[in-house]
């Protein structure tokens, strides 16, 4: 299996060799099997002239604009609601900001986002210099997916993983961006390219493609590039690798004992990879590695990650956004929300994230708009940062000089609903063996189905009907619990979690047939090796649960390998 991706990163590199960073053309060779998704955002027409590159496009653009266009390009924020809130619309119209962010909060309706989209591109390109808006969203598959509705709900980055096959991870990239970009999203905070170096960290677990870093960085490019055949621009994260902790960053500084070398050979790899074929933007995370030159300040402040080593020794020339500023380890490292994106900046980032809407004439904006006019060297950062931002937009949007044409909402096509059913499939992998499976209904008896998704107790019902069913949420109580346990033959238990973990301890000693499909982490199953088998899915889909009881039922024998 190993050999057959190393194999694949020089197909890769081959079919993938005409990069996009930097402003070139060519398509990828893989676009000709993409098929009516090819169409779904076609962005020829990036340059403004067929000898003009878009670095030169966007060097003559930041000549005329002013140092408060200059700087508002630097930023990316969040709005409150699903309509464009009035704060938001100030920034965009007046500050002319550099881009959104579309959280799961502005996605509850794809009809009302896409016409949210379409009104901020409208007021962008209705005030002078008229520069479209970046507009991003997490929508990594499997577990993180931001906008919901009619989307495809898929198996995620651990399942491409263990299928191991690089189309896998080109067409989940492809059809991923493709819902996107029918509603005006044009960014991807996606691929995750952390690794699965510890199996306790939960908070990456299925995010990852595994613990490979080559395996890892060849699905990462073929990712990226299936996006770029969709018109999305990829955003690799989180800088420099985020494997390695159980900590989040959201609510701490997670350190991570890993040096120099440590990282260039192991979390840095995909990222080497994936600048070498084009990557157009990297998400710098709030991680610290004390035993680097960084010391204890986090990768995202940090010059030596974000210039030193990123810049000049890995040669990268895209985007570099920071993760949320809000986060604790960012805030807690700069102080201030104000100074935090200063430092930001300085260090070598292009453009900052901030969750929600700071007030037009708050520090956040007073201090820094002070900071370029004043400072020689933070005017120069910022002038560089935003030249890298206009340079992306000039290479991969539609023609500033008019309104992208916005599309609805569609449900999934039954091209990729089929792919990601057959992805699942290809990902179901045998953890624990044994003669319990496969398990025919005959031969199950009376079956308890334990969990806490309903796409399981669906799946569940569905090859065992009748089956009785225990739920975490509804239930919650091991007494219950092993009380309907001992009126059972067979459980098939949903594992997922620490709760989970603790609730199937309690079937130790009954002396039932216990079945494991584990959702999620497959890392939980380390802690219950005495149940009789086990399967590894790694998300909650439907489609996940489907394939994961009918290899239970024995109708596939499940070839998915722990990535």
């Amino acid at each position: 299996m190993k050999k057959r991706l190393v194999f694949f990163l020089f197909i890769l590199a081959g079919f993938f060799s005409a990069s996009r960073n930097g402003g070139g053309e060519t398509k990828p060779a893989l676009d000709e099997a993409a098929g009516d998704y090819a169409a779904f955002g076609d962005f020829a027409a990036a340059r403004t002239a067929a000898d003009t590159t878009p670095e030169e496009s966007a060097a003559a653009l930041l000549e005329k604009m002013s140092d408060d266009e200059i700087l508002a390009q630097t930023f990316m924020f969040g709005w409150e609601g699903q309509r464009p809130s009035p704060l938001i619309l100030e920034w965009v119209k007046n500050r002319r900001i550099g881009g959104v962010k579309v959280f799961g909060w502005n996605a509850q309706n794809g009809e009302i986002l896409a016409e949210t989209i379409a009104a901020l591109q409208e007021a962008a390109l209705a005030s002078p210099p008229g520069v479209s808006l970046l507009v991003a969203t997490d929508q990594e598959g499997g577990i993180v997916r931001h906008v919901k509705g009619s989307t495809s709900d898929t198996p995620g980055n651990m399942a491409i993983g263990a299928s191991a096959y690089p189309e896998d991870a080109y067409r989940s990239g492809l059809y991923i961006a493709g819902e996107l970009s029918r509603l005006g999203i044009n960014m991807n905070f996606a691929p995750v390219v952390d690794l699965a170096t510890r199996r306790d960290s939960r908070l990456i677990g299925p995010r990852s493609f595994g613990a490979d870093p080559v395996n890892a960085g060849i699905l990462g490019a073929a990712f990226m590039k299936g996006q770029a055949a969709s018109g999305i621009i990829s955003t690799a994260k989180h800088f420099p690798g985020h494997g390695d902790t159980s900590l989040d960053s959201h609510g701490t500084l997670p350190r991570i004992a890993a040096g120099e070398q440590t990282l260039w050979e192991r979390e840095l790899v995909p990222y080497r990879i994936m600048v070498k074929e084009g990557l157009p933007a990297i998400m710098s995370g709030h991680l610290a590695f004390p035993d680097t030159p960084a010391g204890e300040r986090p990768a995202s402040l940090s010059p030596w990650f974000l210039t030193d080593l990123l810049r000049t020794r890995m040669g990268y020339r895209g985007l570099v956004i920071t993760d949320d500023l809000l986060m604790y380890g960012a805030v807690q490292a700069g102080g201030s929300l104000a100074n935090t994106a200063k430092e930001a900046l300085l260090a070598g980032n292009d453009m900052i994230l901030v969750s929600s809407t700071p007030e037009p004439d708050s520090l956040f904006w007073t201090s820094l708009l002070a900071s370029m006019r004043n400072e020689p060297a933070f005017r120069n950062r910022v002038r560089e940062a935003a030249g890298r931002v206009l340079a992306l937009k000039r290479g991969w949007l539609e023609n500033p000089g008019s309104v992208p044409a916005i599309r609805r909402a569609a449900p999934a096509g039954p091209e990729s609903a089929a792919f990601f059913r057959d992805l699942a499939a290809r990902s179901v992998t045998p953890l624990i063996s044994g003669s319990s499976a496969p398990l025919v209904p005959a031969a199950a008896g009376r079956v308890l189905l334990a969990g806490q998704y309903s796409t399981f107790f669906r799946a569940g019902l569905q090859a065992y009907p009748g089956a009785a069913l225990y739920s975490f949420e509804e239930y919650g109580s091991a007494a219950e619990f092993r009380r309907m346990a001992a009126a059972a033959d067979t459980v098939v238990f949903c594992l997922a979690d620490s709760e989970g973990q603790r609730l199937l301890e309690a079937l130790r000693y009954l002396n039932k047939r216990v079945i494991v499909i584990s959702a999620l982490n497959p890392s939980w199953v380390d802690e219950v090796p005495w149940v009789d088998a086990a399967l590894a899915v790694y998300s909650y889909s439907a489609d996940s649960f489907t394939a994961g009881f009918s290899a239970l039922l024995g109708r596939f024998v499940p070839g998915g390998r722990l990535p």
